[in-house]
């Protein structure tokens, strides 16, 4: 009996076992720490946020306040020489094998005491899960023996390594590193995968940091958040209550006419208008203009495509070069690209003043219409159709 714990239970159900408890965990911080706590786009019941608290102490010894804000300096600082784990900044291999340490070396009192605020600093907090941080994970190996006797020991250090290895390590790195972009956001972020399951939805990381107050990750209807679908459930309990997922614009079917609402509501749903500007403008014409170019520049088509679109602080300087020589020999392409940057303008330029962000718009649409590239006159009339109010 003591071999095998008091549960005596067999190899296949240990392994099940020890996915069910990493994927507590893995809830436990995507929900917990990283939508409740650094960012605040979902309110969590105190009995649940404490359980999800108490959990992490038993398998992480992770401190709430050091977490939250290590990851909210991430966002302030990405992808800079003050990004904690940046693997632009620090390669993929050291973020991959040594995040955890990446995560204790930045938690300095300077970083606690700037980006750490509204954190738990109860009782419990002062006088348990702080200094005492590392008795969670003691108690838990003691668990473990009771429960799973000898096999208590490697379902134990399963636990210990789960979030080092997937949170800090492939997030942080691959998710930095290599995956898809819905989004040209203004870091390198990527989504490592569509399906979010085996990292609670922190697979969608392209989207999340292209609308980190969302409290859901999924953009797209192929894409699956599963920590979306734990919020909706405890939500049925009055458990939860997300924040931040709903639309910020809509598209008013008929609206002809630009007006200060236009501009705020395009300005708020930026990023998916310059996805649809990518798609319904820069991908048509790249394939009519495919045929009229080079040799040299046809085998490069889809890096092209990719730079067309790309956030042009991320391309590097040979990019840059690749990317200016084929435009100087494509005039359509040079317009529908400066006329990409002339739109960003509109959110990017500080200080202009509603009724300047109004005129401007209307310039550009007149200018797009009357640009003689049939793409580009109807995304201009799409972007008259958008509203902060639903039709």
């Amino acid at each position: 009996m003591w071999f095998n714990g008091l549960l005596d239970l067999s190899v296949p159900q240990l392994l099940l076992v020890a996915l069910a408890l990493t994927h507590v965990t893995i809830v436990s911080v995507t929900l917990y720490l990283h939508r409740h706590s650094a960012h605040n786009s979902l309110d969590l019941h105190p009995a649940l946020a404490h359980f999800f608290r108490f959990w992490l102490w038993l398998t992480t010894a992770q401190n709430t306040k050091e977490w939250t804000a290590i990851h909210r300096k991430h966002h302030a600082k990405c992808e800079t020489e003050e990004d904690p784990h940046s693997p632009v900044v620090l390669g993929i291999r050291k973020v991959l094998l040594e995040g955890a340490e990446l995560y204790a070396e930045a938690a300095t009192p300077e970083t606690l005491q700037r980006y750490g605020q509204r954190t738990p600093e109860d009782w419990v907090e002062r006088t348990v899960y702080t200094p005492h941080k590392h008795w969670g994970i003691i108690l838990m190996a003691a668990i473990n023996l009771m429960l799973f006797g000898v096999h208590g020991i490697w379902i134990w250090a399963v636990q210990m390594l789960w979030i080092p290895v997937w949170a800090a390590g492939v997030v942080n790195g691959i998710g930095h590193y290599l995956g898809y972009r819905n989004f040209e956001c203004a870091d390198n972020a990527r989504n490592i995968s569509p399906i979010g399951i085996l990292i609670g939805g922190e697979e969608l990381h392209n989207n999340h940091h292209t609308y980190p107050n969302s409290s859901k990750l999924s953009r797209r209807w192929y894409e699956v958040d599963i920590g979306w679908g734990y919020i909706r459930l405890f939500q049925l309990f009055g458990l939860a209550k997300p924040k931040g997922y709903r639309p910020i614009a809509h598209y008013v079917p008929g609206k002809q006419e630009v007006d200060v609402e236009t501009v705020q509501a395009i300005a708020n749903n930026r990023f998916d208008i310059m996805r649809q500007y990518r798609k319904r403008v820069m991908e048509p014409v790249l394939r009519q203009q495919k045929a009229l170019m080079d040799e040299e520049v046809r085998p490069r088509y889809r890096k092209l495509k990719r730079l067309l679109s790309r956030e042009v602080t991320l391309i590097k300087p040979r990019e840059q070069e690749h990317l200016e020589s084929v435009l100087e020999r494509h005039d359509i392409l040079r317009q529908i690209y400066e006329k990409s940057h002339e739109l960003q303008a509109l959110w990017r330029q500080r200080g202009l003043k509603p009724q300047e962000k109004l005129q401007a718009l209307m310039d550009w649409c007149k200018d797009a219409e009357a640009s003689g590239i049939r793409y580009l006159e109807e995304f201009a009339a799409h972007l008259r159709a958008y509203s902060l109010r639903p039709a």
